[in-house]
């Protein structure tokens, strides 16, 4: 390892920096991205000075540690942070809204006609023409109540 780092220099952690991002690529989550990033500062740092490959490696145990432990929280609450928070879940948009049933519901299941697409819904029993309330989903469910 000692001679691969030798020979490569500072290229050697722009190359495992590619390699995690690579890595980042193909699993789920957002966690290599922090150790390439280290890996990236490494080398930046690696081209200024002349550390020992040693110092080069516990850098890089340093900086992967902080920037997972410091910098992935704070990016965490970013990338979740949406206009449309319920986009790939268009069902809970519905939570509160009240329709009226054009079918009614018989043994706790019946449908729902929302903007030309057919809901299952799951309540108690009612006749057609009754104003309902959306309460909850489950799974592709929505649930409802009488109002």
């Amino acid at each position: 390892m000692s001679n691969l780092i030798g020979q490569l220099g500072p290229w050697s952690w722009w190359i495992l920096a590619g390699i995690l991002l690579l890595l980042e690529l193909t699993m789920p989550g957002v966690f290599f991205m922090w150790l390439a990033i280290a890996a990236l500062a490494v080398g930046a740092i690696a081209f200024f000075t002349d550390f020992g490959w040693q110092i080069e490696v516990l850098l890089f145990a340093i900086l992967s540690v902080a920037f997972v432990l410091l910098l992935r929280p704070r990016f965490r609450d970013r990338m979740h942070a949406s206009d449309q928070p319920n986009l790939n879940q268009r069902m809970l948009n519905y939570v509160g809204q009240t329709f009226q049933l054009s079918v009614p519901i018989v043994n706790g299941r019946g449908h729902l006609s929302i903007d030309d697409t057919f809901w299952e819904i799951e309540g108690p029993d009612m006749a057609a023409g009754q104003k309902i309330r959306v309460t909850g989903v489950d799974g592709t469910r929505l649930k409802v109540k009488g109002i």
